[in-house]
C-alpha cells in the first residue's frame, strides 16, 4: 500500500495540517505519562493533558468554544481492522511519526465501505493534523515497531464515552457502538468477533510490509 504524507495533496479531501500551535507541553505529557502497550489502549479524556493551559487554548482554536476532550491512542498496530466516524473532526499529534489509514464516509454504499478505497497517510512527529469529520479513520500504525506510537486524540467533550440508549429507528443507529461513534468493523477483527457490525469489505488492510 502506497504510504502519502500528510502535506501531499492526496490529504486534502481527509483533513489538514495545523499552523501554528503551541503543542510542547502536550507532547511532553504525552510522551512520558502514557503507556505504549503491545496491543493499543484508548482513554478519551486524559486530565494531565486536558488540564494544560496549551490545551485550553487549543480547544478554543479548534471547537471554537464547544467543550472538548484530550485523550490518547498508544500501542503498536498495523492493520485497519474497522473504520469509524464522528459528528465532529478529529485532532490527532504524535510524540513520533505514525500513520493513519482513511476513507471517505460519502464513498460507503449500502453501509458497507470496499477497504481497496482506502488510503494511508503518515503524520510527522509533532505536526497537530484536523481529520475531518467524513473522513473514516480507526487506530494509528506506528512506523517505528521499536518505538511504537503516542497520538493525542481531541474530540467534542463526550465522545466515544458510553453507548446511549435510544429506540434505534434508524437503520444507522446500529453502528453506533459508543456516543458519537458510528463503527464499521471488518469480520476479521476483534470488534466483529464482539459484537460489532461488518460493515468493510475487501481485504483488512496490514501494512507491515510498507513500512
Amino acid at each position: 500500500m502506497k504510504i502519502y504524507n500528510v502535506t501531499d495533496p492526496e490529504f486534502i479531501p481527509y483533513g489538514r495540517v495545523i499552523e501554528g500551535a503551541e503543542v510542547s507541553q502536550i507532547l511532553k505529557v504525552l510522551k512520558e505519562e502514557t503507556p505504549i502497550p503491545e496491543g493499543t489502549v484508548y482513554v478519551p479524556d486524559f486530565e494531565p493533558i486536558s488540564s494544560l493551559e496549551e490545551a485550553k487554548r487549543l480547544s478554543l482554536s479548534i471547537f471554537g468554544g464547544v467543550p472538548a476532550q484530550f485523550g490518547f491512542c498508544n500501542g503498536h498496530n498495523t492493520k485497519l481492522n474497522c473504520l469509524e466516524y464522528h459528528r465532529c473532526s478529529e485532532f490527532n499529534l504524535g510524540t513520533e511519526d505514525f500513520i493513519l489509514i482513511l476513507g471517505r464516509q460519502q464513498e460507503i454504499e449500502d453501509y458497507m465501505f470496499d477497504t481497496s478505497k482506502a488510503m494511508a497517510f503518515k503524520v510527522p512527529a509533532g505536526v497537530l493534523v484536523e481529520v475531518y469529520a467524513t473522513s473514516l479513520h480507526y487506530a494509528p500504525c506506528h512506523v517505528d515497531p521499536a518505538k511504537g506510537f503516542q497520538v493525542l486524540v481531541v474530540l467534542s467533550k463526550g465522545t466515544n464515552e458510553a453507548r446511549p440508549e435510544f429506540a434505534n429507528d434508524l437503520t444507522e443507529d446500529k453502528y453506533l457502538t459508543a456516543a458519537n461513534k458510528w463503527l464499521l468493523a471488518h469480520e476479521e477483527s476483534s470488534e466483529a468477533k464482539g459484537g460489532a457490525v461488518v460493515g468493510l469489505k475487501g481485504v483488512n488492510i496490514d501494512i507491515a510490509e510498507d513500512l
